[in-house]
């Protein structure tokens, strides 16, 4: 046999690795969320039971593994050549699109891409085959009825996931209310019997179904008498909560999460492990296939697949080393706590920073909201909205530093189970992902944290997401067609360049999140008391200070010299900057202040004022580099003589205003601040002078008025700048001098 055709099999199995790790990576959001998000346990907790989850779920897994077999296509119409195309054009597709999608935090479906990969890589190959051959029907090569079936079980899943973790959010918060401790007193067995006997009929019949530890005659049973053993599975259940609550005093809550958590987990790797092996485990059979084949004197021209329409046993010691990769990129993949983030931040009950932006369809939605709700006022009688309102008062949670409380997490494991568990047993192919992360969104809406303050940026999330999925089936059926079709007809040249594509795609997509998490945690940062306001304000103003000066004296230099490339580089700067403090506007400041305790609040007001007048500074350098680097890579004309002078006669006053402000920081000397008063007076006057300059070579013709523009914009944002930065200096110096006076009055 060729040895292309061993470098294959190799390459799938390192594609395996790294797809299980990337699938990990993504998935865990799906029964992780609520255990993180509730703060149920501490997070070695939950990943050790949501890894104790995935090692049964492989060990006892029947592996699903017909799926990347024979589940899209027909393999009697394929040869061995084409099938081995197929499956690393399927690889390749799968571990570069979760790559990508883990790098940007969205949670999407691994069997929706492996479906759709699947399916495009058939088609691109079908259609070579027909091409070659001159002729033929596609039907032939391909079983549409499994693609129609993906996607309305897509569109029926997130629509009742939806609704369902809405209603029953809602009942649940008006059965316990957010102060649930004393109503669970008298209903907390009965809600952990339910609960729980919805999350064990999960992990039998979604989790464990057609595994060797529940044989068919068991299964069999069960179905013929399910209702009493439903019946004998809730009274157990609601025993040993009652027994839990009353008699040791455990919060049964965090049980019924860490068990849905096991449950989740256990389902998704007995079913779901076929999206990340599948594939390698069919390829390693039809290179198995393709050896006996040969030793029998055989053409492997010759050779059509029809041998994977045969059952599979997956070996143990694949499954058992697949669920230890899975373990350990549950346990160190920092994509997969990106990903659970995503899905934490939008279900979470407070407002704060959002991650997403608004959108004229989010805005649209949330005006509706606000219309229906309005009308619904005027129906619903004044004492039922009372009562209503009083069941959804936000009390202190728990467990600190917690997205949402105990309830919502145990509502959402069981919701999420029992409708996988119907799904399943209409034989519907549902997405664990799509209908966990559609349930978290419902009960965050019925649980009323999408408050005006956060609605439109979370329906927009939530958009994103879903906008995501429907991408990934179209981008998944695409990409792998369109490798498929370049492998088949590319052969070993293309092999070896797909391979070297994917690995720079993971590398770039690696450093892309490393940026993004590191731009996520400057604008989470949270100043926790007075001494780091003053430590970290004394030491942005001086940064600022020298950056802008340098952005502001390049940029008359570029615009001097017509360096178009040096132009574009503090552009970025400056750009860079402005959004550094508009981020510190939107997401560092109101939740500082709530931090700051009440005898600390003599600094904020200046905390605040230098924070504005920063931003107002960066925005003006923005203005001014934008609007130089646009004139000179338009290519207009430069400026003359006199308006260089004025340009650097203005560069200098600004310079030396800035270096006098640091200098007394440096010496931490504030007693000469009415010099900096000189410096701006002498700027305006000098504002004016400039302006009147500047309109007499207009009217003498003597420059143009695109240049004429320009100039007059660099002066007023000049002004800006010096006005706002005289602000900021004097915030900076009043909140020092106040830290002193305060500290001198405790000694």
């Amino acid at each position: 046999m060729d040895t292309i055709y061993l470098i294959i099999v190799l390459v799938l199995l390192l594609l395996a690795v790294l797809d299980l790790t990337v699938g990990v990576a993504n998935d865990a959001v799906n029964f992780l969320n609520s255990g993180i998000g509730s703060k149920a346990a501490p997070l070695w907790v939950i990943l050790s039971v949501a890894s104790l989850g995935v090692l049964l779920g492989t060990l006892f897994s029947s592996g699903m593994m017909e799926i990347a077999r024979n589940g899209v296509f027909r393999p009697e119409m394929f040869t061995f050549h084409d099938v081995m195309m197929l499956f690393l054009a399927v690889m390749i597709t799968d571990v570069m699109l979760l790559d990508i999608f883990n790098s940007l935090g969205l949670p999407t479906s691994t069997t929706v891409s492996l479906i759709f990969e699947l399916l495009g890589s058939a088609v691109g190959v079908s259609l070579f085959i027909i091409w070659q051959n001159n002729g033929g029907n596609l039907a032939d090569y391909i079983n549409t009825a499994k693609a129609l079936a993906m996607i309305t079980a897509i569109l029926v899943s997130v629509a009742i996931a939806f609704v369902t973790g809405s209603l029953i959010m809602y009942l649940s918060r008006i059965i316990f209310s957010f102060n649930y401790k004393k109503p669970f007193k008298y209903f907390g067995a009965l809600w952990g019997g339910f609960a729980l006997t919805a999350i064990t009929y999960f992990a039998v019949f979604k989790g464990l179904k057609g595994s060797s530890i529940i044989t068919p005659e068991f299964m069999e049973y069960l179905n013929n008498n399910m209702t009493q053993a439903l019946l004998i599975t809730f009274a157990g259940w609601t025993m040993i909560m009652a027994l839990l609550q009353h008699v040791f005093r455990i919060n049964i809550l965090r049980i019924i999460v860490l068990a849905g958590t096991m449950a989740l987990a256990l389902a998704f790797a007995s079913n779901d492990l076929v999206n990340f092996i599948g594939v390698f485990m069919a390829g390693l059979s039809s290179f198995q296939i393709g050896q006996s084949f040969l030793s029998q004197g055989g053409d492997l021209n010759n050779l059509y697949m029809e041998g994977l329409n045969a059952p599979v046993i997956a070996d143990w010691r694949y499954m058992l080393t697949a669920g230890v990769i899975m373990i350990l990129a549950l346990w160190f993949s920092k994509k997969s706590r990106t990903v659970t983030e995503t899905e934490v931040n939008l279900a979470r009950q407070d407002a704060g920073m959002e991650r997403f932006s608004s959108s004229p369809v989010a805005r649209s939605v949330v005006r509706s909201a606000v219309s229906i709700n309005s009308t619904l006022k005027k129906i619903i009688p004044t004492g039922v909205q009372k009562a209503l309102n009083e069941r959804f008062i936000p009390y202190e949670r728990e467990e600190k530093n917690a997205s949402f409380d105990l309830v919502r997490a145990s509502v959402n494991l069981t919701i999420s189970a029992l409708l996988i568990s119907l799904g399943t047993s209409l034989k519907l192919p549902l997405s664990t992902t799509y209908v966990t992360f559609m349930v978290a969104m419902g009960t965050s809406l019925a649980d009323r944290a999408w408050g005006r303050e956060s609605a439109v940026y979370r329906i927009n999330g939530v958009l994103t997401v879903i906008g995501g999925w429907f991408i990934t089936a179209i981008v998944a059926f695409s990409v792998s067609f369109i490798i498929a079709l370049i492998l088949s007809w590319g052969g070993n040249i293309a092999i070896f360049a797909f391979l070297v594509l994917l690995f720079f795609i993971l590398l770039q997509s690696s450093n892309f999140h490393k940026r993004r998490k590191e731009k996520e945690q400057t604008n989470a940062t949270l100043l926790n008391d007075e001494n780091e306001i003053i430590k970290a304000c004394t030491s942005d103003v001086r940064n600022t200070m020298e950056r802008m000066l340098d952005i502001y004296q390049k940029n008359i230099d570029g615009l001097l010299n017509e360096d178009r490339k040096l132009l574009k580089t503090i552009s970025k700067e400056a750009d860079e900057l402005y959004n550094l403090y508009k981020d510190k506007r939107t997401y560092e400041v109101v939740p500082t202040i709530q931090r700051i305790a009440l005898e600390e609040m003599d600094i904020e007001q200046e905390y605040v004022q230098i924070i504005d007048y920063t931003y107002e500074i960066t925005k003006a350098l923005k203005s001014i580099t934008s609007e130089s680097f646009k004139h000179i890579d338009n290519n207009h004309t430069g400026f003359n003589e006199q308006q260089a002078e004025d340009l650097q006669r203005m560069s200098k006053n600004v310079s030396d205003m800035y270096n006098a402000f640091i200098n007394m920081m440096e010496r931490h000397d504030y007693s000469s601040f009415d010099t900096l008063l000189k410096y701006r007076d002498n700027m305006l006057d000098l504002y004016a002078k400039l302006t009147k300059r500047q309109i007499k070579r207009v009217k003498n013709m003597e420059s143009g008025t695109r240049t004429s523009i320009l100039f007059l914009n660099i002066l007023n944002e000049t002004k800006n700048i010096v006005l706002q930065s005289i602000n900021m200096m004097r915030a900076q110096r009043d909140m020092i001098l106040t830290n002193n006076q305060k500290n001198t009055q405790y000694l």
